[in-house]
């Protein structure tokens, strides 16, 4: 184990276009991506889908670098669609856009992916927001998934933002996730051990058919196939900046817990995989409006207590590292106002408008955006603070 990974962090963030007057989701990626790209660079790109985009940060140190990254990716992104008629949204899934209207971005990899998925790829209008953090030694990322395993439903949970499919409330708070967990290799990974153990299942996927490469191996986390980092692709696309930072924050923290504990000795959770699927699917499904799977004491609580418990394993490392005020105090106010899935059908239930959801999402991706629907203050009482 090495005693001193670089700890840095990127974030990957994908979103939806649709057009600026009807709110329709539209294949104009074509029309967004150049006047993107002229200001980006390669930190914007194409996705699967021709009305979604990908921006991604550059290497951060710290999360004020996260935030002014996201701030200036989004400012962006945001003018190059308004001057082609169309807005941007981070939501995981478009409320009542019909995937039969859309269609694949003609480029090889996600052809390939067409091929091999078919009607399942043209049904992949979801989007997520990935966070890469810094581990330099194989071993290493190995030691932390392994891990980090029993906290990723609550990192699902706080991120939801995605309760609409097609023009109906799919009940979940995350129905990105079950979209996306159709596909053959999703889902948390198993315990490994070791590093050999990862290559050889990636040998024995490659071998079978089962995928073509690494990077088709969609775990909620994993090494990642171009960078030295360990990859989390467990959340929604956050709808607002701060909601991005926190999901950052938190993700980073629980590697550099995970690894202390690693290069400590500590014994990995013995949580059994199954039961971890569970939690999972119950974070996709109820969010913070129900209660979790509390993987550590093998039981069902409240959403807010697995949320303070994950803020306690954390906090000695977050204090450390000069972040608790700020990540703690936007978990608290996400759990007082909602996740993003909550805040859009507090939106529909308002308005009865789909359309009215969509406009509410444009404006929470914007830099300045609002912090909820009715810009309530967040509730002390979820502070995450130590009694």
């Amino acid at each position: 184990m090495s005693s001193s990974p670089s700890f840095t962090i990127g974030v990957e963030e994908e979103y939806l276009i649709v057009d600026a007057a009807t709110g329709q989701l539209r294949p104009r990626a074509p029309a967004v991506l150049p006047a993107a790209m002229d200001a980006l660079g390669d930190q914007v790109q194409p996705e699967l889908s021709l009305a979604q985009v990908e921006v991604e940060t550059v290497v951060c140190t710290s999360l004020d670098e996260v935030r002014s990254e996201l701030g200036r990716l989004r400012a962006e992104v945001i003018t190059a669609a308004e001057q082609a008629g169309t807005q941007v949204l981070a939501a995981g899934t478009h409320p009542f856009a019909d995937w039969r209207e859309q269609a694949i971005t003609p480029k090889a990899r996600y052809l390939e992916l067409e091929e091999t998925f078919r009607m399942l790829a043209w049904e992949l209008l979801i989007c997520g927001c990935h966070v890469h953090v810094g581990i330099d030694e194989p071993e290493d990322a190995i030691a932390v998934m392994d891990r980090c395993r029993p906290w990723l439903p609550t990192l699902l949970a706080l991120s939801a933002n995605s309760p609409f499919w097609q023009g109906v409330d799919s009940r979940y708070c995350s129905y990105r996730t079950q979209i996306f967990d159709r596909l053959p290799v999703t889902g948390a990974p198993p315990v490994l051990g070791s590093r050999s153990a990862y290559d050889a299942l990636v040998e024995d996927l490659v071998t079978t058919g089962s995928m073509s490469d690494a990077t088709k191996l969609y775990w909620d986390v994993r090494p990642s196939a171009r960078f030295p980092t360990v990859e989390f692709r467990i959340c929604d696309v956050a709808p607002t900046i701060d909601e991005a930072v926190m999901a950052a924050g938190l993700t980073r923290s629980l590697v550099r817990t995970c690894h202390a504990h690693a290069v400590a000795g500590e014994p990995v959770p013995p949580v059994r995989p199954e039961v971890v699927r569970a939690a999972r699917w119950r974070a996709s499904r109820d969010g913070l409006d129900g209660e979790l799977v509390d993987l550590a004491g093998g039981r069902t609580r409240p959403a807010v207590e697995v949320v303070e418990s994950l803020l306690s394993f954390l906090r000695p490392d977050l204090e450390d590292a000069g972040e608790w005020n700020e990540v703690s105090g936007i978990v608290a106010e996400t759990l007082h106002r909602g996740n993003g899935a909550r805040r859009q059908r507090e939106v529909f239930e308002r308005t009865g408008s789909f359309v009215e959801v969509v406009n509410w999402l444009a404006g929470q991706t914007r830099p300045s955006a609002p912090s909820s629907p009715q810009a309530q203050a967040p509730d002390a009482s979820h502070s995450g603070s130590r009694n």
